[in-house]
C-alpha cells in the first residue's frame, strides 16, 4: 500500500540514489513487480518526445488557451506520486515511492503540477539527468490536466535547453503529441550525449 502520509516514520526499503541515476543513465529503470521485487526495464524500441517537434492537439491547445489551470512545480511530489499509483495495477509500490521522494529531495526527480484553485486535479513526475528528462507517470482527474502538465513540462525542458524527454514507452495517447520510437542503440547513443551536458531543471 502507498505510504500517504508524509509525518510518518517511513521503514519501507529502497533504491540507493546513486545506484538509481547511473541506472537512469544506462537506459535502465525501475518498476514494482506482483510478486514485490523490482524489475529493470531498457525497451527497445524505446518512447522519446522529440522537444522541437512536440505537437500540441488542436482541440487541447484551444481549451488551454482559457487557462484554465495553475501549473507549479515541486510543490506536492509526493502527492503527484500517490495521484499516479492510485490505478489497478501500478508499478509504483512503497519501495518506488521512497526512492524517488529521495531522489526529489536530492533535486533529481521533479513533478508538473495542474491545479484547480487549491486542489490538485493532476500531473506528472519524472527525474532528471543532465539534459535528459525521463517521464514516469502521469494522472487526471479532470479532463486534460494531466495533458496540461505534459504541454507545460515541454515548455519548461525547451527554456531550460534539455535534449531528451524519454516516454519509455509510447502510446496512441502520447503518439497524438509526436512521440515517437527508437532503436534501443540509437536512444542511447541520445542518452549518452545528454547525461553529459549540464543543465538545470530549475524551478519556473
Amino acid at each position: 500500500m502507498i505510504s500517504r502520509n508524509e509525518t510518518e516514520k517511513i521503514d519501507t526499503p529502497i533504491i540507493e540514489p546513486a545506484f538509481l541515476l547511473q541506472a537512469y543513465g544506462q537506459g535502465l529503470f525501475p518498476m514494482g513487480m506482483d510478486d514485490g521485487e523490482i524489475g529493470w526495464f531498457s525497451p527497445d524500441p524505446r518512447g522519446i518526445f522529440p522537444l522541437d517537434a512536440f505537437h500540441v492537439p488542436h482541440g487541447l491547445k484551444r481549451f488551454l488557451k482559457k487557462s484554465p489551470f495553475e501549473i507549479r512545480f515541486n510543490t506536492r511530489f509526493r502527492d503527484v506520486m500517490i495521484g499516479c499509483a492510485d490505478r489497478e495495477p501500478t508499478w509504483i509500490d512503497d519501495t518506488v515511492l521512497e526512492s524517488y521522494c529521495r531522489l526529489h529531495d536530492l533535486g533529481f526527480a521533479h513533478s508538473v503540477e495542474t491545479w484547480e484553485g487549491e486542489k490538485l486535479v493532476g500531473g506528472l513526475y519524472g527525474v532528471s539527468l543532465g539534459a535528459a528528462f525521463f517521464g514516469e507517470s502521469m494522472f487526471s482527474r479532470v479532463s486534460n490536466a494531466s495533458s496540461a502538465a505534459l504541454v507545460a513540462l515541454v515548455d519548461h525542458l525547451n527554456l531550460c535547453g534539455f535534449m531528451l524527454l524519454d516516454t519509455q514507452w509510447t502510446t496512441p495517447h502520447l503518439k497524438r503529441f509526436g512521440a515517437l520510437e527508437l532503436p534501443r542503440a540509437a536512444y542511447l547513443r541520445q542518452l549518452e550525449r545528454a547525461v553529459e551536458m549540464n543543465v538545470s531543471f530549475r524551478n519556473s
